[in-house]
């Protein structure tokens, strides 16, 4: 009985399919395992070629503007109506009218009209099996009707599988195998999109066809024979007539280097993919040349690839231009934003340069704002302060993200970077709570703990639990490594910031520590900061040194490796490479408060105290713009007062040390301060109660006490009265006889006492 013609296929070959010219026609094409060199001019002649062929209409495929895929995913297509008395009784399931993608009525409609081969049925069954993530389902249906059709874009769909059970080298053999460039012995037959994936090579085959017959059909194939190890031979006159899909299509060349990449194959992805855009200048390539079909740009795609190759092979600069390219190909490329962002190639004016100067209205124009606003939230902290709170409040209000963890990270990063440790780890506990695990907040809520030694505990169960979920990721292994660096472990803590399951290899330090030395994720910047940490803080300044120049050749565009190593040329006294640090440093970032501090800290060194004065106050200056908490700039007020002090402003000096007393009340270098000031000044009574109170803090420091003696010699050779006796020293030498005086009472009487201290009094001159 014959059946309703089907609809148009839209995975049928569309006729004979262009043969692209070969880069390489000069080499000998008889096996497949010929290594092809692709050059980016010869590439683009390729495409070229093809687009400009009879048929470039229906090779949509090798636009570079144009997504793998023609549309989203939709509903799978509803059976025809014949067959609903044959089906049993409907799955619960099959009544939830909740689909994600819904159809239109006029496909319903459309879709009622006619019945499916067995070939399209099979297409059905791989699609929703790839929906439902059954991947061996749609690899064993798709292999057979890859045996049925030898159609491109059935061996497409089935690359896309094998990829996603990670099945690299079986899906990069599919797409440089030769297909046939003719189809025009396979009976034309057309089926509807399923699922919407509309096909990949686009098919102009219109009006109705008829069922495949799967006999003919098989019988009907041109077979490529195989050669010795399974190879396929190409005879002479078969060559002009097949061709490799990687070929055929931009996307294809994209996902077989993509295969090559996973397999660790650097120099064959690179020969894939070509060492640089080889679309750039050809005319169809460019930041105002929108996407056909809205999606990601394939060409945006195969330079950020080009970037992760650049990567692994060690060309930080070169990986750096591919995601530019990429990024400025296309706004909505959000991994090239984030390599360039977390791995910090960029400084942060050429972020923010960069960023704010992408072409947002010309490839999302309806979308442009709210890209470049969600973009600006991820730049950093240390400048333009107000801007980054403006857009993250916009899109609280004008977008409703207020709860979101990625606009929230923003808020944790800006607390973070004005430490404001326990309002981070506030915000940071809050976006944990909305999600599991977030990359971008676990470092910042880490390091929170760290700073607040009331958490140390809960940092503890949190690292715990981290490497019982996440064995794989190294910030589990950070979070361990960051436990023991609170307990002062330096050792234990340098083998969890080094471990991790990869075969990187770092040398072992030549400090003979036997950790394990391999990184699981050696561009993870934090775990190298706290690497050359665990050397600082244990006083191992030379390797401390040479951990942060490592970090600061992996991580170019950030100042804080390079900070580092001036902080620790600084305590190895090599004065003249700490300028050089900090400047190269300042060069790259001028708005951070600390790294203020640390030039001036040279300047003091250098005997330059004016400007070490002037740098001091430009640190306070710019950690009041980030609204920072004022208790942290304790040492830098210290610091602007001992300047002042050298250049005898000692009203100043006095002031800033005040602010100190007043930040911090338990700051016994403070009071020590505050006395020499006194003592310079000639209020010897006054340095005296100062010297008291720093010493009822730190009852040992020998400079002070040394101070002490001095200035009660001084007071004991002059002469002094009640009427010229300073009031608050007279107020504190009476509560001190107060004190010892109830003390002494109990153990001795209190006549006695008294007396005791009537002669101790006469003998300190104060009355």
């Amino acid at each position: 009985m014959p059946s309703t013609p089907p609809p148009p296929n839209m995975y049928a070959m569309p006729g004979p399919m262009p043969r692209l010219s070969s880069p390489s026609g000069s080499r000998q094409r008889g096996s497949i395992a010929s290594m092809f060199s692709y050059g980016p001019q010869t590439l683009v002649d390729s495409y070229a070629d093809a687009n400009t062929s009879s048929l470039s209409r229906a090779n949509t495929s090798l636009d570079p503007n144009r997504s793998v895929l023609t549309a989203s995913p939709q509903r799978s297509p509803r059976k025809h109506k014949k067959g609903k008395s044959s089906l049993g009784r409907a799955h619960p399931l099959a009544n939830d009218t909740t689909d994600v993608f819904q159809d239109s009525e006029d496909d319903a409609d459309d879709e009622s009209e006619y019945e499916w081969g067995m070939v399209d049925r099979m297409r059905l069954w791989r699609h929703d099996a790839l929906m439902q993530h059954l991947y061996d389902t749609a690899a064993f249906w798709g292999d057979k009707i890859l045996s049925w059709t030898n159609d491109a874009n059935d061996a497409f769909w089935l690359a896309q599988t094998y990829f996603m059970t990670h099945q690299y080298s079986r899906a990069e053999r599919l797409l440089t195998r030769p297909f046939p460039t003719s189809s025009s012995k396979v009976p034309q037959t057309t089926v509807p999109p399923l699922n919407g994936h509309a096909s990949h090579f686009q098919s102009t085959t219109k009006g109705k066809g008829r069922e495949y017959d799967v006999s003919q059909l098989m019988l009907s194939m041109p077979r490529l024979p195989m050669g010795p190890g399974g190879l396929i031979e190409l005879p002479e006159e078969m060559q002009d007539k097949v061709s490799r899909l990687v070929d055929m299509s931009v996307a294809c060349r994209y996902l077989a280097a993509l295969c090559q990449v996973r397999q660790g194959h650097w120099n064959d992805a690179s020969e894939m993919l070509g060492e640089a855009n080889p679309f750039s200048g050809s005319g169809r390539s460019g930041t105002s040349i929108p996407n056909v079909d809205g999606g990601i740009k394939v060409e945006a795609s195969m330079c950020h690839l080009r970037g992760i190759l650049m990567l692994k092979l060690n060309r930080g600069d070169q990986a750096k231009q591919c995601f530019m390219e990429a990024l400025t190909l296309d706004v909505k490329c959000y991994d090239s934003f984030e390599q360039l962002i977390s791995s910090e190639m960029m400084t942060p004016d050429e972020e923010w340069e960069f960023v704010h100067g992408l072409a947002y209205a010309a490839q999302a124009p309806e979308d442009a704002e709210f890209v470049r606003l969600m973009y600006t939230t991820r730049l950093r902290k240390f400048k333009h302060a107000e801007e980054h709170a403006i857009a993250r409040q916009r899109l609280v209000d004008e977008f409703g993200l207020g709860d979101n963890p990625d606009v929230l990270y923003s808020f944790a990063d800006a607390l973070y970077s004005n430490f404001r440790w326990a309002d981070c780890f506030t915000m940071t506990s809050r976006i944990l709570g909305l999600v599991a695990i977030h990359n971008q907040t676990l470092p910042l809520h880490i390091a929170s703990m760290y700073h607040l030694s009331h958490l140390h505990s809960k940092l503890f169960i949190l690292a715990h639990e981290l490497v019982d979920r996440e064995p794989e990721n190294a910030i589990s292994w950070y979070a361990v490594g960051v436990w023991y660096l609170s307990r002062s472990k330096w050792a234990e803590a340098r083998q969890y910031f080094r471990y991790g399951p990869s075969s990187s290899r770092v040398p072992v330090s030549s400090t003979g520590t036997s950790s394990k030395t391999t990184l699981m994720d050696v561009r993870f910047g934090p775990a190298w900061i706290a690497f050359g940490h665990t050397f600082a803080l244990e006083g191992e300044h030379d390797h401390a040194v040479t951990a942060y120049s490592t970090c600061a050749r992996m991580f170019t565009g950030s100042h804080l490796p390079l900070m580092f190593v001036g902080m620790e040329h600084i305590m190895l006294s090599n004065y003249a490479l700490a300028d050089e640090a900090l400047e190269a440093a300042h060069t790259m970032c001028d708005g951070d408060p600390l790294l203020m501090n640390e030039r001036a800290v040279m300047a003091f060194n250098h005997g330059d105290f004016e400007k070490a004065a002037r740098l001091f106050q430009e640190a306070l200056d710019l950690a009041q713009v980030t609204q920072s908490s004022q208790k942290a700039w304790t040492t830098t007020y210290l610091n602007l007062g001992t300047c002042y002090r050298k250049l005898k402003r000692l009203e100043d000096a006095r002031a800033a040390y005040q602010k100190v007393v007043e930040l911090d009340p338990q700051n016994s270098i403070a009071f020590g301060f505050l006395g020499i000031v006194h003592h310079l000044m000639g209020n010897v009574d006054k340095a005296i109660v100062k010297y008291h109170e720093s010493l009822s803090i730190d009852p040992i420091n020998p400079h002070i006490l040394e101070l002490l003696n001095t200035a009660l010699e001084v007071s004991a050779m002059a002469p002094v009265t009640s009427q010229t006796m300073d009031p608050e020293f007279k107020q504190a030498a009476k509560a001190l006889k107060q004190k010892y005086g109830a003390y002494a009472s109990s153990r001795k009487g209190k006549d006695k006492i008294t007396s005791a201290l009537g002669s101790n009094a006469e003998e300190m001159n104060i009355g």
